[in-house]
């Protein structure tokens, strides 16, 4: 599906935008949109076409997605913490960003297949027991929730206005869950918090140990994307349709666990409850999908136990803390250890 085609990832440079480079470069003509931030070891940038600019400028949005085939949308501020820290930002980053790409997209006449990619923040979470579903209210309490559901509710106007079904460009939207995995260094977020303290024989500090998680390796909503884009480009009938990737119900974990679990692959680990803290800005503590939708559609569901993604997430940064120029050659191995267990299972993308 993808061989020798055009493809564009916003968001090319960040975790999960990186693995879906390595992903495809290989086998397409990847561009990538680079926002002040450094290519990371793991791509091979001689494999790709750069471009530095910013999606919040619309000019720079219709260059992007010149002459592509296919284009996913990864670009975002993607910190809750940081959502408080700066609103504005983060709404014209994650909406009007979205908005701007969406304006570049309509006047194609070549056919282009887009996937953007919002978040399992998108909905308004009542921290109920059940997963969310794809129909499910939209827009949650904190700044950066509410704009992915700012996000979506253009991507929904935008597709309904100016996106026929018989048109040239097909959308779809993912939402996946909470993507842990090789290559994330953001700050406040568990993972990359976990590692960088316990390199430095420090304590990391947990802000919310009891929060539940979807917690997913990266490439499980990137194969979902795969999926959904190969479906798309093929049938009409998924223009406009949002879908969930997450793992399945029972693979919900608190926060502590996850600690727990990563702690086992390291040496002198040490964590503190930092819950207490009344200074801290509110994170949901219950968060579920349900990724139904996703399973009769794509013939789409998560393959990775909570065991071996936290395994793969771990040996990645062991890896880079032993020799940081084997990291490529780590990340490597792992998307072929995820697509040789994916096609066991019969997944029709990796095929």
């Amino acid at each position: 599906m993808f061989e020798n085609k055009n493809i564009l990832i916003t968001g090319g440079t960040g975790m999960i935008g990186s693995h879906l480079v390595q992903l495809l470069s290989d086998k397409a003509n990847v561009r990538i949109v680079s926002h002040n931030r450094p290519v990371p070891p793991e791509i091979n940038s001689q494999k790709i076409e750069i471009l530095h600019g910013d999606l919040t400028e619309k000019a720079f949005a219709i260059k992007a997605v010149k002459g592509m085939d296919f284009v996913f949308h990864l670009a975002a501020q993607a910190l809750v913490r940081q959502s408080y820290d700066d609103p504005v930002e983060t709404y014209q980053t994650n909406a009007i960003g979205t908005l701007n790409l969406l304006e570049a997209l309509r006047p194609l006449e070549k056919k282009c297949t887009a996937v953007l990619i919002t978040s399992d923040k998108c909905y308004n979470n009542v921290e109920w027991v059940w997963g969310y579903r794809e129909t499910d209210a939209l827009g949650g309490p904190d700044p950066y929730s509410a704009s992915k559901g700012a996000a979506e509710l253009v991507i929904r106007s935008h597709v309904k206005s100016f996106f026929p079904k018989d048109g040239s460009v097909r959308i779809a939207v993912g939402r996946a869950g909470n993507v842990i995995g090789g290559g994330d260094w953001a700050q406040d977020r568990i993972v990359p918090d976990c590692v960088r303290s316990w390199a430095k024989g420090k304590s990391v500090q947990l802000r919310n140990p009891l929060a539940t998680r979807p917690w997913q390796h990266v490439l499980e909503p990137l194969s979902g994307y795969l999926a959904l884009a190969t479906e798309l480009h093929q049938k009409d009938e998924l223009h406009g349709e949002p879908f969930n990737f997450g793992p399945s119900a029972h693979q919900n974990h608190t926060v502590l666990e996850l600690v727990q679990a990563m702690s086992g692959h390291w040496d002198k680990v040490r964590w503190e409850d930092n819950s207490g803290d009344e200074k801290e800005p509110y994170e949901s503590g219950l968060l579920k999908l349900n990724c139904d939708k996703a399973l009769y559609h794509l013939n789409w569901q998560a393959i990775l136990s909570f065991q071996e993604t936290v395994k793969m997430t771990a040996e990645w940064y062991c890896s880079y803390y032993e020799d940081p120029s084997t990291i490529r050659d780590v990340t490597l191995a792992h998307i072929g250890e995820y697509e040789s267990m994916a096609q066991k299972k019969g997944m029709q993308w990796a095929l």
